[in-house]
């Protein structure tokens, strides 16, 4: 069949008005997302964690999806405020710690109470999501979690060698969160509360003789610059973990197109626990090297002791169980799914 001038004309204008359509659908469909959090571009969490996880998912959506990262608080607000952002809307995706708001998440509270976590941040950070499938829907219910999960044993960094209880009596440490600091009470400590960007100007300052945190973080604030005693809790259970939430703004996952949720549901969940819980262990190597070259000393107290501090922090876990029965919760119970997981993730 001949095609008249007519058609040949209109079906040249419909071919060539395909790519052009094309385009435009694409760069509609573009979406860039911002990611607040609370510590420096510089820190390992920024660097290490989140930026290669928002290049995976560029990639992965071929560019149309894309994470801005702002740290340091950068569009506002203070470390506490950060999960009311994402879900009242003024940020899309937050990293932040359930612990910076005591008492509002007393469910993730079971993974920072004393001697839970294992040392490895692979294991809490496993163990913690597969916990949060089950166990953290209604109380997180107002935002869309995209991952939670825990960092490796965190550690006593001061101004002073602590080998027993009574070095910690009247040692001022700050801690990480409400359960670390009552752990460290009941161990003898003077318990402070701060969030950790606070930390390098408070030890500067002596309002407090040291912190409770991660090798991780400790370049990032500069601790090793600003105390020279470093202390280990040997083995598995450890005297504390954080745990963290990735979450992001409910109205903004929903809006996303099919293709962008499964891109990111992908990369969230286990997949986010397993890459940040390598991160940790990773870079708490690295860093425990650059503290030993920078001739700090570090070291640990032994397993009689460790039994000891095991034994003094009971009271703590007791209170807790107590706490979150007036809420509802089966503490007890909490603490015995936290505990297997832990030990599963362990053996593997």
């Amino acid at each position: 069949m001949k095609l008249t001038r007519r058609q040949m004309v209109a079906g040249s204008g419909a071919t060539l008005g395909m790519p052009f359509l094309s385009r435009s659908a694409a760069a509609q469909a573009a979406v860039t997302l911002k990611l607040h959090h609370f510590l420096p571009p510089v820190s390992n969490g920024h660097a290490k964690m989140l930026a290669p996880w928002a290049k995976q998912i560029e990639d992965d959506s071929k560019g149309t999806l894309k994470i801005e990262i702002f740290g340091s608080m950068q569009l506002g607000g203070t470390p506490p405020q950060l999960y009311d952002q994402v879900r009242d809307g003024v940020v899309d995706i937050c990293w932040t710690l359930p612990g910076s708001t005591p008492g509002r998440f007393p469910t993730t509270e079971v993974f920072e109470l004393p001697f839970i976590g294992a040392r490895r941040g692979i294991v809490n950070a496993r163990a913690a999501q597969e916990f949060a499938d089950t166990y953290l829907k209604d109380e997180v219910k107002d935002v869309k979690i995209l991952s939670y999960w825990a960092h490796d044993g965190g550690l006593i960094h001061a101004n002073k060698a602590v080998k027993t209880m009574d070095d910690l009596k009247g040692l001022k440490l700050r801690n990480p969160t409400r359960l670390a600091g009552e752990a460290l009470k009941a161990l003898g400590a003077t318990s402070i509360g701060m969030p950790v960007p606070q930390v390098p100007e408070s030890l500067a300052q002596k309002v407090i003789d040291g912190a409770v945190v991660p090798w991780e973080v400790v370049p990032a604030i500069k601790v090793h610059e600003l105390v020279k005693f470093h202390t280990e809790i040997p083995g598995s259970p450890t005297l504390y973990a954080a745990s963290f939430f990735l979450a992001m703004n409910k109205a903004k996952y929903d809006g996303l197109s099919p293709e962008h949720k499964a891109i990111v549901d992908k990369n969230s969940g286990m997949a986010f626990a397993t890459r940040a819980g390598t991160m940790w262990d990773e870079a708490g190597a690295l860093v425990l090297d650059l503290v030993k070259k920078r001739g700090n000393t570090i070291g640990a107290i032994s397993e009689e002791e460790k039994a000891k501090w095991i034994k003094a922090c009971e009271p703590v876990t007791a209170a807790w169980i107590e706490q979150v029965k007036a809420k509802g919760l089966d503490g007890a119970k909490l603490i015995e799914v936290a505990k297997a997981l832990v030990a599963k993730y362990d053996k593997s």
